[in-house]
């Protein structure tokens, strides 16, 4: 008779907040798939299984009722929805998202938005880019494409950690519900008010692509959709861009072909595959099945953990290295199957073909004085939550 995973009773959420690859290596080797008690979850640490999970939704659905997410978000969101119910709502917001808009709205904006922050750093001091650009220029850019460009760079990154830390907490304590509350008063009263302008003038945001669709999705879906928007539009590139910087910075051989070759958008790519910004994500089982000789029950919740996939030494070589050139840069980190992120390209290209470049022209002698105060945290999403940068 096949068995379950074996339990892991050692592993705490504290001890993947501060640095999970050591456990996800001794995992990959040891065992693959495996019931972690803290998280309540059955972890999937290698490629070929967190991409098997993605790839087949009506077996491993999306709609896990376990996850604090429709707490946090005040709503059934699209990310816990499957098939049709799924298509629907992330088809809504798609005209904001296409190829033609991206190219011809957004970057423009995002461009100029680069420049303007980029300008106002302080040439020749130490500062925390985390705190004063990575975020900021994540979430302007974000407003303006989501039409809600009233919104405060502070408001848009407060309320993007206060859904995230919600929808990540999987001990269902009080006070994090409580910031995600807040928050979502703040996105609801705001959109409300913007209604009329994106009514009488209908534009390419996704607010308005949605308010004006010729059948719309319900109001409260319109507001959730938004705000899955918030909560992983400015945490992924602001991670992606501290990420690949500290990749760079602590490369200097490597950074110096980047500069030379341009190659800015391999550089976000390893960034990303090094430390995927989303590391994590939970799907629940409709139907008994195996994986790698394990009985996972119907109802049981696997854990497919993209930020060891990526890493995987059966389809990355050296993975725990972070190597612009590498030839085999296989990652995971904006997902598979149905729920591949919508905002892909447009973090791709804002990090990618805006950002790095703008820095690195303005700052060529760039460098992280010290690298002990650069502070990675996270676990459900991951990123140096202090970089500490020398402008030169």
């Amino acid at each position: 008779m096949t068995e379950l995973a074996p339990v892991d009773e050692a592993i705490t959420l504290d001890q993947l907040n501060l640095d999970p690859f050591p456990i996800y290596r001794r995992l990959r080797s040891e065992a693959p798939v495996c019931r972690v008690k803290a998280a309540g979850r059955t972890f999937l640490t290698k490629a070929a299984d967190t991409k098997h999970v993605k790839d087949n939704p009506e077996l491993f659905s999306s709609d896990d009722p376990n996850t604090p997410m429709k707490r946090a978000f005040w709503a059934h969101t699209l990310m816990r929805k499957d098939g049709k119910a799924h298509l629907t709502e992330r088809m809504a917001m798609a005209p904001a998202f296409a190829p033609k808009v991206i190219t011809n709205e957004w970057m423009p904006r995002y461009q100029k938005i680069a420049e303007e922050y980029v300008s106002r750093l302080p040439r020749g001091e130490v500062v925390d880019l985390f705190a004063i650009l990575s975020g900021a220029y994540a979430a302007r850019g974000l407003a303006i494409l989501l039409g809600m460009e009233e919104a405060s760079d502070e408001d848009m990154m407060e309320w993007s950690q206060a859904l995230i830390e919600g929808a990540g907490n999987f001990g269902w304590r009080d006070e994090p519900f409580e910031r995600a509350d807040r928050a979502n008063e703040a996105i609801h009263s705001l959109l409300d008010s913007l209604q009329d302008r994106h009514r009488t003038s209908p534009n390419p945001s996704a607010f308005s692509v949605m308010l004006t669709a010729d059948d719309p999705i319900p109001e409260k879906q319109i507001y959730a959709n938004i705000k899955i928007a918030i909560g992983g539009g400015i945490n992924e590139p602001r991670d992606a861009l501290n990420t690949t910087l500290y990749g760079l910075l602590t490369n200097p051989e490597q950074l110096e072909e980047v500069k030379k070759n341009g190659d800015w958008m391999k550089a976000f790519e390893e960034g990303v595959r090094w430390v995927a910004p989303i590391s994590a994500s939970s799907r629940l089982v409709k139907e008994d099945t195996e994986i790698r000789g394990c009985l996972i029950p119907k109802g049981d919740t696997v854990m497919t953990i993209q930020a060891s996939a990526n890493r995987d030494e059966d389809v990355v070589s050296n993975g725990e290295v972070f190597d612009v050139y590498r030839d085999d840069c296989h990652h995971q980190s904006f997902g598979n199957g149905p729920h591949f992120c919508q905002g892909t390209h447009v973090a791709r290209r804002a990090v990618g073909q805006i950002m790095l470049p703008a820095l690195f022209d303005r700052f060529p002698n760039m460098s992280i004085p010290d690298i002990d105060a650069v502070l990675w945290r996270g676990f459900g999403f991951r990123g140096p939550i202090q970089i500490p940068v020398l402008l030169e």
